[in-house]
């Protein structure tokens, strides 16, 4: 019988009802373990640390120069110095313990020294002057650090200064983590097809060590109950928890659910988030975590931040700090389902005044999108999403100084963004390009809005065979952009290697057998499309695949270098990085539309100062597929 999710209870729910069932088992008992001072960096203390010895414990002179009885030195000025003789002070260093017969000392700058050892000073020094004493740091028996205190550098400084050469400090929660499925292969860069890189333990694992546990990653384990069984029996033996990656959903060879309740009980399997719904929380009568991950990664990652962080956070009795969230206005339509509470990522960045928020690709599987994304939004279970232009609440991932110096690109697609980006960086360490790939429609609208900076644009004006100049005088009647000239680029089919279905030209898209993959709707190599299928009499939905969609020329050559489709519209450059063969068809403009009102941006003109680089040119002639004129000529609408 398949199994079926036990429960689909909301975030807050399934956490409090798993923590209570955590607690009640003894997990969060704290025990303590003795690590000398020198090794315990970052540790946690386990009870209050007080000093064991003043510091300093003498009274220490805090300067070069001779020491003195204050009373001695009464009266001096420029006009009548005082004289000592050699019986009335002794000479010092920083460090020396003050003598007993002295309370203060005169920096050995405003000594002048004189025959026989006779010194004149020129003012009076004050009682206690230049001197550390004892207890001036600390005094024994001051507490130093009260519990469940993060040890810092600082800390271990005053400890050693104080006496305390051990300290007792939180044991680190122990977790391992266990990779399942018969079809995981550890990384490789040569994969065959079917098997799929481990990669997720990498992931965990450093995320987990960030939240203060240490971490050991096990063999991956087959999809066998029994195997599974052992696996983490044997773990546990030695750890807090385990993470079992995969096979916690429903299908036919998903056995984590079932194995963790028979070595404990399952708490909660299936949470009303997306992504992320298939997480088992489970546990052993003793306390110990059993936690089902789902084996998309980016599902993983959320369960892991939701769930086991808390967890972790209350393991070590640290508590659990609210979000760093800022308001943003939501770029284009963000549609959710009622009833998942789902988590967004997102790139943000500041345009005319307003942060914007670019929702990201959102499949499970699709790690890239943490990767590139500034903030998660956090859309509610029972709302279906936001519309463009919505103000909504984003959870910060990057700093918000990093953000108001992030440029936004969006617009139509092209890998010399990516070449421009990293050209940037390496001239200015803190640049930083937010670019999302919405076709050329969706950055000239996002322009239209004030919600990027740059957008990207190649549109064919069909009956003038002109591109770009015509959509801005039609879609910005009253100006107020600028058109910065980017490159002429060859776009084609392209097919794989040396051809083997034979295909001549856009006309043979329409032959029996043809497995089609297109640029979504607004891009302008849909556009492109679209018009040589008018051109040549070819009905779109003769073509196989007409409808599929990617939103990358490299999304497109990666499906044909895979073998899932045999032909795509794109540019040469995406063909070449793939070693595909490419068949030219035309030459096109791709240029860039820039705010007016962001042109003096320190950003904005870095990005100019890069377009127009003979290092820009360099780079881009050597992908293939472009030319250049003027690159970062500006024309003003």
């Amino acid at each position: 019988m398949a199994f079926q999710y036990l429960t689909n209870v909301p975030l807050d729910e399934a956490l409090a009802e798993y923590m209570t069932a955590l607690e009640e088992r003894g997990l969060f008992t704290q025990r303590s373990e003795t690590v000398s001072v020198k090794q315990a960096d970052g540790r946690l203390t386990a009870s209050a640390v007080y000093a064991k010895i003043s510091a300093p414990h003498y009274n220490a002179c805090a300067m070069d120069g001779i020491a003195v009885y204050a009373k001695n030195t009464f009266g001096a000025s420029v006009t009548t110095p005082v004289r000592l003789q050699p019986s009335q002070y002794n000479v010092v260093d920083t460090g020396d313990p003050l003598p007993e017969s002295c309370d203060a000392v005169v920096m050995i700058e405003d000594v002048l020294w004189k025959d026989e050892g006779e010194v004149a000073l020129f003012a009076a020094a004050t009682p206690w002057q230049h001197v550390r004493q004892i207890g001036e740091d600390v005094c024994e028996g001051d507490m130093l650090m009260p519990s469940f205190s993060r040890i810092t550098p600082a800390a271990m400084g005053a400890m050693l200064a104080s006496g305390n050469l051990d300290v007792d400090v939180l044991v680190k929660p122990r977790f391992a983590v266990i990779p399942t499925g018969d079809e995981i292969i550890a990384p490789t860069a040569t994969p065959e097809a079917g098997a799929i890189i481990e990669f997720n333990s990498t992931i965990f694992k450093a995320m987990m060590q960030r939240w203060g546990t240490d971490i050991e990653v096990f063999d991956r384990i087959v999809d066998d109950p029994k195997a599974l069984e052992t696996g983490i029996r044997t773990a546990l033996l030695h750890y807090d928890g385990v993470i079992i990656i995969g096979g916690s959903s429903a299908g036919r060879e998903d056995y984590t659910a079932q194995t963790i309740n028979a070595i404990g009980d399952v708490i909660v399997h299936g949470i009303a988030i997306r992504p992320g719904k298939p997480a088992v929380l489970g546990c052993t009568e003793t306390g110990k975590v059993l936690f089902g991950v789902p084996g998309y990664p980016v599902s993983g990652m959320i369960i892991l931040e939701e769930i086991l962080r808390p967890i972790i956070m209350r393991m070590q009795a640290q508590p659990l700090l609210p979000p760093n969230e800022v308001k943003a206005v939501v770029s284009r339509t963000l549609n959710s389902s009622l009833k998942y509470r789902e988590f967004i990522r997102t790139r943000l960045g500041y345009v005319g005044g307003k942060l914007i928020a670019s929702p990201l690709m959102r499949g499970a599987g699709i790690v890239t999108s943490f990767v590139k994304a500034d903030g998660i939004i956090d859309v509610p279970q029972n709302v279906e999403g936001y519309e463009p232009g919505q103000t909504v609440s984003v959870r910060l991932l990057r700093p918000i100084d990093d953000i108001k110096r992030t440029l936004v690109i969006t617009g139509s697609h092209d890998p010399l963004i990516d070449e421009m980006t990293d050209l940037m960086r390496r001239h200015w360490p803190d640049a930083t390009v937010a670019s999302s790939h919405v076709g050329s429609m969706g950055g000239l609208f996002a322009i239209k809005r004030g919600e990027a900076h740059i957008g990207g644009i190649h549109l064919l004006d069909e009956s003038t065979g002109e591109y770009n100049l015509s959509y801005i005088r039609r879609y910005f009647p009253d100006g107020g952009v600028l058109l910065v000239e980017g490159v002429q680029r060859v776009q084609g089919l392209i097919v794989a290697r040396q051809n083997p279905l034979s295909i001549e030209n856009f006309a043979d898209l329409a032959r029996n057998g043809i497995r089609y993959v297109n640029r979504q709707k607004g891009s302008g190599t849909r556009i492109l499309c679209d018009y040589l299928c008018r051109k040549d009499g070819i009905d779109p939905g003769a073509i196989d695949g007409y409808d599929r969609e990617e939103y990358t020329h490299t999304a497109i050559a990666a499906l044909i270098a895979a073998g899932s489709a045999d032909v795509g519209l794109g540019i040469c450059a995406a063909a070449k990085i793939y070693g595909l063969d490419f068949i030219p068809i035309c030459h096109e403009t791709y240029d860039f539309l820039l705010l007016e009102e962001a042109y003096n941006l320190p950003m904005v003109q870095r990005w100019l100062e890069t377009i127009r680089s003979p290092a820009f040119s360099e780079r881009i002639m050597k992908m293939g597929g472009y030319d250049v004129c003027n690159p970062g000529k500006v024309t003003a609408f």
